[in-house]
């Protein structure tokens, strides 16, 4: 389904990325010094709560000039309904299940097994300068700190969710940390402040907030822009989902500011959906038109607002074939020209034949989920899915029999075809169950007890 772009909202914007395209030579890659790459994560959001999606409610200019500058997917997709499986499948570039991250870790010692490599491992051997300001959320211990995992600097904090007005917790480097402001702004700044300082040289960017994710903390000045939303927790959202897009701006500022917005390779994404159901951290996100919420493998808490710029390289518009975030991984070794390991087993694929046009075909022949004894496949139009009831309404959380939907004709997953298409099912089945065989069973999670070590090498 391709959602229609609101030409009055988006405009302005696109008129100032087409001068700003038309100023950039269209060269090719490797004829300009290395291209820097920024990867914005943001954390629960719902798929409606931004301007590109129609939302009105909550404005969102910054994205939504991001998206009339890139290119915006619309059947973009994440790898895990989880904040952790997400991020470690972006920094690997291989689907979680491959290595066993496929909960969210709990305890020492969980986390991204040492034994995978990031793309700031890859880029900082590249001869790329490295740094994450956020969110980390794959491992507490020494071993598997940021600044062990290929990053040069860190400014955020190790866990999964974090007070937005308090410094109890955050790092910089390995350094507590003891004054700071609301967090969004000061994940802002921090970014900036890399940009401005390594200007010179290339750079590798993960910038990955913690809004919208609960605890819902806001501040007094932003809430009072939504005195008019009557719902406490909607409120409240919506004034850090502003939070969060005027920080991106302050970003996107300083790269045109230094003189680096053409050659910067920028993907925003959020790490799953809104998190809409019993069981979950619910903020007041709104997931629609999907069904589902974070931790189902229901359209709600795989499908994500997915976008994609490379000022001079990629020209804006929309792409509707289904890509997922492990391709952003693939992507950015492909405009690094990073040297790649013939030993390296990523699922990604490299979007910029696709995007450009070079390559008419699809990116994938279907995208995989595992989720315990969730699951999904999506080929095509088609999506074969078992997924959490609880998003149904269940009060005890149940898994439900296999679905088959067409999702050109029904996006909210309502009609299940299983019944009337039975070889449709066997033949997805099939596929999934072949692509299940190179995945491991889970280091932690999934049945209850989490495991206290890891295999043997990892």
């Amino acid at each position: 389904m391709v959602i229609e772009y609101r030409i009055s909202k988006s405009w302005s914007y696109a008129w100032g990325c087409f001068i700003l395209m038309m100023a950039s030579s269209l060269v090719s890659i490797g004829d300009d010094p290395k291209p820097n790459v920024l990867f914005i994560v943001g954390d629960d959001m719902g798929y409606a709560d931004v301007g590109f999606h129609g939302c009105d409610e909550i404005p969102t200019p910054n994205l939504d000039a991001l998206a009339a500058c890139g290119v915006r997917c619309t059947n973009g997709y994440v790898s895990g309904p989880y904040c952790s499986p997400t991020r470690a499948a972006l920094l690997t570039g291989r689907y979680q299940t491959r290595f066993g991250h496929e909960f969210n870790p709990s305890a020492d010692p969980h986390g991204l097994p040492v034994s995978e490599t990031t793309l700031a491992d890859g880029l900082k051997q590249a001869g790329y300068t490295t740094a994450l300001v956020g969110k980390w959320h794959l491992g507490n211990q020494p071993r598997k700190h940021p600044q062990a995992r290929g990053f040069d600097e860190f400014f955020g904090f190790l866990g999964g969710s974090h007070s937005y007005f308090e410094t109890n917790g955050m790092l910089r480097g390995k350094t507590p940390v003891s004054e700071m402001e609301y967090t969004t702004d000061a994940f802002a700044n921090e970014a900036v402040s890399f940009i401005d300082r390594n200007q010179n040289r290339p750079w590798f960017l993960y910038l990955a907030f913690n809004a919208v994710h609960t605890p819902m903390h806001a501040t007094e000045d932003r809430l009072k822009r939504f005195a008019h939303i009557a719902d406490p927790q909607r409120r409240k959202y919506a004034a850090m989902m502003v939070a969060m897009d005027e920080a991106i701006g302050k970003v996107l500022e300083e790269l045109k500011k230094t003189q680096q917005w053409e050659k910067t390779f920028v993907a925003f994404i959020s790490d799953n959906g809104g998190p809409m159901m019993k069981g979950v951290t619910v903020n007041g996100s709104n997931n629609a038109p999907l069904r589902g919420s974070k931790r189902t493998t229901l359209e709600g808490g795989i499908r994500v607002p997915f976008l994609v710029s490379w000022p001079g390289k990629i020209a804006s518009g929309v792409f509707d074939k289904p890509v997922i975030q492990i391709d952003l991984h693939a992507t950015a070794l492909q405009v690094t020209q990073a040297p790649v390991s013939k030993s390296s087993n990523f699922d990604g694929v490299n979007l910029l034949p696709y995007f450009t046009g070079d390559d008419p075909g699809e990116p994938h022949d279907a995208l995989y989920w595992r989720f315990g004894k969730q699951m999904a496949i999506r080929s095509g139009d088609w999506k074969l899915v078992r997924y959490d009831t609880t998003a149904d309404g269940n009060d005890q959380p149940e898994i439900s029999s296999l679905k088959l939907y067409n999702l050109a004709k029904d996006i909210h997953e309502d009609h299940d075809l299983s019944e009337e298409m039975p070889a449709k099912v066997e033949e997805l089945k099939t596929k999934w169950d072949r692509w299940n065989q190179s995945n491991v069973e889970p280091l932690w999670g999934g049945n209850g007890k989490a495991q206290t070590k890891e295999r043997a090498g990892t």
